[in-house]
């Protein structure tokens, strides 16, 4: 629904509620990202909502960030990647409440939507919008970091691309957290074998993970496609807060 990736949810369940080193939930949420980023750049394909040619550019700073990330994640301590990940989640948080009633599309098809741009079907406005994708400097350093956060937390760099992408540099809701569900997944690849090579990825825990992304991963982007804008903002800061504070508490 949102293009944050499984692991948003799945690394504070596995680190906080169960007990797993943070190490260890962060190696099983990349899996996890990885197979969610599977399903939804098959499933949205033949949409036009994916923008591959924005997606392509932003990747390579973002796969950079991600192997990077999971190189030194091992040099800082648990503790503070717990804080790191509260400030971060709730600083998105508080970005996308002030962006509620604010939408990037244009409903005149006959604009031009430029190089990074695109255009797609929304069933909300009932016909085809199109946006221009603006700040593109921008937008790769914001990739850079948010693939070092997935490479940190396991958690996808969508937590940080998909609000930045919607609240500076024009790109609606809905394409972008599109795009970057089929971006994460090569973010995470690139540091997930670091990981494994380590042993922070355990197999049967993996595999029950990625198993249960599927399932979830499919009846997310249905439900999407019935959700306003409004409402998937509102539903990203809800869940960007609870983690927060969620990491907040475990961290002091």
């Amino acid at each position: 629904m949102l293009g944050l990736g499984g692991g948003v949810f799945l690394v504070p369940f596995l680190n906080v509620v169960l007990g797993f080193p943070l190490n260890v939930a962060s190696g099983v949420g990349l899996m996890t990202v990885v197979a969610t980023s599977s399903v939804v750049a098959r499933g949205t394909s033949r949409s036009g909502i994916v923008n591959l040619r924005l997606g392509m550019v932003l990747q390579v700073a973002a796969a950079t960030g991600g192997y990077v990330g999971g190189t030194i994640v091992q040099r800082i301590p648990e503790h503070t990647l717990q804080l790191m990940f509260a400030v971060v989640t709730l600083g998105i948080a508080l970005i996308m409440l002030a962006r509620l009633e604010r939408r990037n599309v244009i409903l005149d098809r006959a604009a031009s939507t430029g190089r990074f741009g695109g255009r797609y079907y929304e069933e909300e406005s009932g016909q085809q919008v199109l946006y221009r994708t603006r700040r593109m400097p921008a937008a790769l350093g914001v990739s850079l970091v948010a693939g070092s956060i997935s490479g940190l937390l396991g958690i996808g760099g969508g937590i940080l691309q998909v609000p930045a992408l919607n609240a500076w540099c024009g790109v609606p809701m809905r394409a972008a957290a599109a795009t970057s569900a089929v971006m994460i997944g090569i973010t995470a690849a690139a540091s997930a074998p670091l990981y494994y090579g380590r042993g922070d990825i355990i197999p049967p825990l993996a595999a029950a993970a990625v198993l249960g992304t599927f399932a979830g991963s499919r009846a997310g982007m249905w439900v999407a496609a019935r959700l306003p804008a409004k409402g998937l903002k509102l539903l990203m800061a809800g869940v960007l807060m609870f983690v927060s504070a969620t990491y907040f508490l475990e961290a002091w």
